[in-house]
């Protein structure tokens, strides 16, 4: 009896996790200090695409800013936001997904993208076309990809 319990217990949790949905930019749920507790994509990130993410120019470009050691075969680091060396030391993973989902709420003054945000701002135009942005775009990066990220800069220790 006690058998079959913990594995009707064990099939609720995994179809829990197997359906789990994406939070959609427009209900984050973020905490006072800024901090997001709920994974964004209800997957575990991947750290070793979320370095390539940090890394690529085309994605998230968090080297246009910032240093990362880990990424040194990248050029152009940039020196406008603090270095990403002991990310995972500084901040927890709650307040890493914060940060790269909206670091405005954390940081008031902060020059970073908000890269999972699609409202409140102003676009200045469609993709280089001289039209006027309209209400189609997404966010800079999706909820898997935040996570991903998130998942590679706890990895990164002092």
């Amino acid at each position: 009896m006690r058998i079959s319990v913990i594995s009707v217990a064990a099939m609720g949790l995994m179809a829990s996790v197997a359906f789990a949905e994406e939070v959609l930019p427009t209900a984050v749920s973020f905490n006072d200090d800024g901090a997001v507790e709920q994974s964004l994509s209800g997957t575990p990130g991947d750290a070793a695409n979320g370095r390539k993410i940090v890394g690529d120019k085309k994605q998230g470009n968090c080297v246009a800013c910032h240093q990362v050691s880990d990424l040194a075969d990248v050029p152009f680091q940039g020196e406008i936001g603090p270095m990403l060396d002991g990310a995972g030391e500084r901040w927890s993973e709650a307040e890493l997904r914060g940060i790269v989902a909206n670091a405005k709420i954390m940081f008031e003054d902060s020059m970073m993208p908000s890269f999972y945000k699609t409202e409140g701002f102003i676009r200045p135009g469609n993709a280089y076309t001289g039209k006027a942005a309209d209400d189609t775009f997404g966010p800079l990066l999706s909820a898997q990809q935040i996570e991903d990220v998130v998942a590679y800069l706890v990895t990164l220790k002092e």
